[in-house]
């Protein structure tokens, strides 16, 4: 073998390979494309009433419309739904949680008191935050079995008569475990109730109809399905009441005050145009790449512990116990040796605590010590996932 050929092979074995797609996933080229272009194309300020602001405005407004349609939105009408552009999915969530619950507690009878908040205890920090902040409120959280899943009947069992709002996430960004929103959601509606879905990480894996899902509010970011960071959504069903968060601004109708880009927006509408076009193939081709990710770490690991397994899951996602060794040490390893992947979530990241979600989830300490988050994407190959398993089980039996 030439020296050259020896360095080509050297290169490529060390490598990085992208395993942490629930964190972020890369900017596709098209959809790069499609922001730089509006960037040049729309350098008007949309709320500018010159000629270049209206432009701004018209491709704003279009790829709006069309974010609505693709998620299953009503967009037509007297009867329409609100598409909100905020600054990403935290931003989505903390208006969904703390503008429902505002506008729900305003619009209650005077001296009823304490309002009641439904959540569960696998949330994402940006719901269970928020929902620490709310004043004269009662936040419940539903458990959750073994596999992460919520009962939906527990709900029933939970709401009371000054329940304001039920946030549940459509699905759990550190196991990929599916939750029963739609049954969720259908109980709400006959009682009356207002509920909001936190659908991060869901959106560009999985269809998403708004409509038939029927919730009051559903959020989401641009960045977990391939586009731009720096923007997300919160759609509004039609009628809904919602209190802003943020103030100084006329813009959308003052419940998100602030500019709006329009090239952030095409750039989103473009990453969700992408995920659908080929949505059923790709989640065929990615589940079968996670399920051959686990064989193989489970042929060379007789211990492994796939946390979730029993559950439906995203098909993008597999939370792996890697009993006896030290999960911090484990994800500092990978990275030397190339494999990027998380303990948690990113947004908690760096911390030593056991993940909440797991703990949470009723599961031994061994399991929880051991847990390492790997997430695929659409731009994961087979001899990626080949070549992971190889660096995962190299690592592991040199840690052990």
């Amino acid at each position: 073998m030439s020296t050259a050929q020896s360095n080509t092979k050297r290169q490529a074995s060390t490598s990085h390979i992208y395993l942490d797609h629930n964190s972020t996933t890369p900017v596709l080229p098209e959809v790069a494309d499609a922001v730089r272009e509006a960037l040049l194309q729309f350098p008007g300020n949309a709320g500018s009433q010159h000629e270049l602001g209206r432009q701004s405005r018209r491709a704003l407004e279009e790829a709006r419309n069309r974010i609505g349609e693709l998620l299953g939105a009503r967009m037509t009408g007297m009867d329409a739904d609100r598409v909100i552009i905020t600054s990403g999915g935290t931003e989505a969530a903390n208006l969904a949680v703390l503008g429902l619950w505002h506008a729900q507690q305003a619009a209650a009878p005077t001296g009823e008191g304490a309002g009641h908040l439904v959540t569960s205890a696998i949330e994402h920090p940006c719901i269970l935050e928020a929902a620490s902040q709310l004043p004269h409120c009662t936040v419940e959280r539903l458990e959750a079995n073994a596999d992460g899943v919520v009962d939906a009947q527990q709900l029933s069992r939970t709401i009371q008569p000054n329940t304001r709002l039920v946030s549940v996430m459509l699905a759990n960004n550190e196991t990929g475990v599916l939750q029963p929103v739609a049954q969720m959601a259908a109980q709400c509606v006959e009682r009356g109730i207002l509920m909001h879905s936190d659908a991060a990480q869901v959106v560009g894996k999985l269809p998403v109809n708004f409509a038939n899902l029927n919730l009051a509010a559903l959020s989401l970011a641009s960045h977990k399905f391939y586009g731009p960071l720096g923007i997300g959504v919160l759609l509004l069903r039609h009628g809904v009441a919602l209190q802003p968060t943020l103030f100084g601004g006329h813009q959308q109708a003052g419940l998100r005050p602030g500019t709006e880009s329009a090239a952030l927006a095409i750039g989103m509408c473009t990453a969700l145009e992408i995920c659908q076009r080929d949505a059923a193939e790709n989640a065929e081709r990615i589940t079968k790449l996670r399920d051959q990710f686990e064989r193989a770490l489970a042929q060379g690991i007789p211990d492994l512990v796939i946390i979730g397994s029993g559950a439906d899951r995203l098909p993008n996602t597999s939370n792996v116990a890697f009993v006896g060794l030290n999960r911090q040490a484990l994800l500092m390893a990978l990275d030397q040796a190339g494999v990027a992947c998380s303990s948690g979530s990113a947004c908690a990241s760096g911390s030593s605590e056991p993940s909440p979600v797991l703990v949470a989830m009723g599961l031994k300490k061994e399991v929880l010590d051991g847990s390492i988050r790997f997430s695929l994407g659409l731009t994961t190959t087979a001899a990626e996932i080949e070549e992971s398993c190889r660096r995962i089980l190299s690592v592991c039996k040199r840690l052990r």
